[in-house]
């Protein structure tokens, strides 16, 4: 250790930082983010760090590096592992600079990690479950990364807050509040992304479309924090005036009362810097709430919804946009990575911008004025049958609007593609995307759009029909595949299954290898050329992050983060139970790996099916649980599961005494007991709320047996 770490480890293992949140130093403290800047994060060559969400500005999660290559990955051992002490979700993204890893998990929590021995250098809890509240705290969405700039690592909290540490010791520099009511109405919303940053500037945006909220990206000054510009997404109220042109133009594809609304719009995850032409692009998220007779009842096409924006990134003033779901009715997202490369269509360069949404469309789109280029079908799509390339629109199937009644709609909510990074190699010039095969009922049976209203604790999910008696969703044909796809000439170049529905996120090498984890608790290594499976480990649980890979010491080392699976889609999909992972069970944990490497993994418990508590004392009331059904979708189903199945996130409630006890209950749903867990406090249920919740549960325990745990009828 230098005298100079020394004495900044010295300067900070004393006391809280001065805002008083918690800041544990571990040792040494780290130099990883001092020489990040724009020239760092524009370098497509030099893979020695990554230290941007997708290691550069072209967002392509590629790695340049060579050692490891297609015949010696099969070397690859595990270097060393660290347990994270946080609940909830480790799915996130790290980030590495010099030799230091940068990693969020739980409610936000930061902790830098020396990459050579996996020793933690300093820890940094922003106290998120004091101040959070409990809509914000609600879905456990979690958030997926960081961001390094000069000195700095800036974390955005589930709250709202955007947080500058100082990357030595994890001290605070500055924390500014991204949100106010003119984005979040009724304190519903929450950041789930990872900011970006470049030429000093501090971007971030938001999640909770359907949650009443206005969208928007902030962006801030990187060093102080002074609010620079904002970009809302969709228009508000006329009478108040409109923000710039772009608002205006977009209010005139609106009918009704949107504003009332929201209407959603969010920018939660994907977010673009590209320093060839000074932009920021936008994917904007689905409207809110999510049937569009209520939010846009003549028809239009609700800009800016389902798109893609170009923005100037120095001022935040609109240039360009493309759309693609006019009128968004189906929860399909458009925050997926965009990725950023030069292709060869035609026989002519061109300057794009690659995208993969929910949709089930792959779209390659000009950077220089945002016009479509191409755009095919990746997975199934029945809600349109292609996309008219003269005027860039999708053809629509008559009736996938739910107007004339429900519907069986592919994909469903979570899309083909969800906010679980595809990568691309500008070696092998294919993309690789984790695809998802899934699908959902939406309908408007029993709406009146004139009389529709709020309620609390609501998701609107009910709004889009999750069972009718006319149509049941396939179930057992939901399944994933890892794709291999050519950008240039639009279509699949391979294709594997993957297990389960929902798995991690994809990074590709220089090598010639992409690496993905699965659900099923292995981190696994394919040929970038053909799909064949290269090498396997098992994590012991299941490896649902985006792994990276970075130099450090001489060897090229690879780091992914592994744990019970967390938030929508993985917490919610029932299929994912079958793999037998539990919340208190199971380890959260940092892996590293480095050819010849072999040390030891941390034993940990078996996976195991939920067992589902017997309590013949209990009579489920079938009335009490009729009810309840609304209310756990609504407040529960997002951490505990569809049907009370839960899939690792949070507790299996089947197989808990809680629900028996009344006083319990409420102490830990309405009292809060369990909010530093992550356990949103409800604190607007009513007694007989409770218990009707309560036998719902306790009614899909009774209906699960032990051949079949996961039999309960669904919501």
């Amino acid at each position: 250790m230098s005298i100079q770490r020394a004495i900044l480890a010295l300067a900070s293992a004393f006391g809280l930082c001065a805002c008083g949140h918690q800041v544990t130093p571990a040792g040494a403290a780290g130099y990883g983010a001092a020489g990040v800047d724009g020239a760092l994060l524009a370098n497509e060559v030099d893979g020695s760090n990554w230290a941007s969400y997708g290691r550069t500005y072209s967002e392509d999660h590629y790695s340049p590096l060579v050692e490891i290559q297609t015949d010696n990955v099969g070397r690859l051992g595990l270097a060393w592992s660290y347990d994270l002490d946080t609940p909830l979700r480790a799915d996130s993204q790290p980030l590495e600079a010099d030799g230091v890893l940068y990693i969020t998990s739980g409610l936000s929590v930061v902790q830098a990690i020396d990459a050579l021995t996996g020793r933690r250098l300093w820890r940094f809890d922003p106290g998120v479950a004091a101040v959070a509240g409990m809509k914000k705290l609600l879905p456990s969405w979690g958030v997926r990364g960081l961001a390094l700039w000069q000195g700095r690592v800036y974390v955005a909290t589930q709250d709202g807050r955007l947080i500058a540490l100082d990357a030595r010791n994890g001290q605070p520099a500055w924390q500014v509040q991204t949100l106010d009511e003119s984005v979040d109405k009724y304190g519903e919303v929450t950041i789930t992304g990872a900011p970006r940053v470049f030429n000093g500037k501090v971007v971030i945006g938001f999640a909770g479309a359907e949650r009443w909220a206005r969208g928007a990206v902030s962006c801030y000054d990187a060093a102080t924090g002074r609010f620079l510009w904002r970009f809302y997404t969709v228009p508000g109220d006329p009478a108040k005036g409109f923000e710039n042109d772009a608002m205006r133009m977009a209010a005139s594809t609106w009918s009704g009362e949107w504003w009332k609304y929201g209407p959603g719009g969010t920018v939660w995850n994907g977010i673009t810097y590209d320093p060839e032409f000074n932009r920021v692009y936008l994917g904007t998220g689905n409207g809110g709430p999510w049937n569009w007779r209520v939010r846009n009842p003549a028809g239009g096409d609700a800009l800016f919804l389902a798109s893609v924006i170009a923005l100037n990134a120095d001022t935040g003033e609109y240039v360009w946009h493309y759309q693609e779901n006019p009128n968004e009715a189906w929860d399909f997202n458009s925050t997926m990575d965009m990725e950023l490369a030069t292709l060869d269509i035609g026989g002519r360069q061109r300057k794009v911008l690659m995208h993969a949404p929910k949709n089930g469309f792959y779209y390659v789109i000009d950077r220089i004025d945002g016009k479509l280029i191409s755009a095919e079908k990746i997975g199934d799509a029945t809600w349109a049958k292609g996309i008219d390339m003269t005027t860039g629109r999708p053809i629509d199937v008559p009736g996938s609007r739910y107007e004339k009644g429900a519907v069986l709609i592919w994909p469903g909510t979570y899309g083909t593609h969800n906010w679980q990074p595809m990568s691309y190699s500008p070696k092998t010039r294919l993309a690789y995307i984790p695809t998802i095969h899934q699908a959902d009922i939406y309908s408007s049976e029993g709406l009146d759009p004139r009389k529709w209203q709020r309620t609390p604790n609501s998701w609107n999910t009910a709004m889009s029909g999750y069972a009718t008696a006319a149509l049941k969703l396939p179930v057992e044909e939901f399944s994933s595949t890892l794709q291999a796809w050519d950008p240039e000439q639009q279509k699949p170049a391979w294709k594997v299954p993957t297990p389960g529905v929902v798995n991690g996120g994809t990074m590709v090498t220089a090598g010639g290898v992409v690496f993905q984890g699965h659900v099923d608790g292995t981190f696994n290594a394919y040929d970038a050329m053909n799909g064949n499976k290269l090498w396997t480990f098992a994590a012991g649980v299941s490896v649902l992050g985006a792994p990276i890979s970075y130099s450090v010491g001489g060897h090229q080392y690879i780091t992914v983060l592994s744990g019970p699976p967390s938030g929508s889609p993985a917490a919610t999909l029932t299929v994912q139970a079958k793999y037998g992972w539990q919340y208190r069970e199971h380890p959260r944990r940092v892996l590293t790996f480095r050819l010849d490497a072999n040390a030891p993994l941390p034993p940990s418990a078996p996976p195991r099916i939920a067992r589902p508590l017997l309590s013949p004392g209990f009579k489920v009331d079938s009335r009490f649980a009729g009810r309840g059904v609304t209310l756990y979708t609504n407040a529960c189903m997002g951490c505990h599961g569809v049907a009370a199945v839960a899939a690792g996130g949070a507790p299996d409630l089947r197989e808990s005494a809680l629900p028996l006890d009344a006083t319990a209950f409420a102490a830990v749903v309405r009292g809060g007991t369990l909010l530093q867990k992550g356990m949103p406090q409800f604190a607007d249920l009513h007694d007989d709320e409770l218990d009707a919740i309560r036998h719902y549960v306790r009614q899909q325990a009774a209906l699960a047996t032990s051949d079949n745990p996961a039999a309960a009828h669904g919501p």
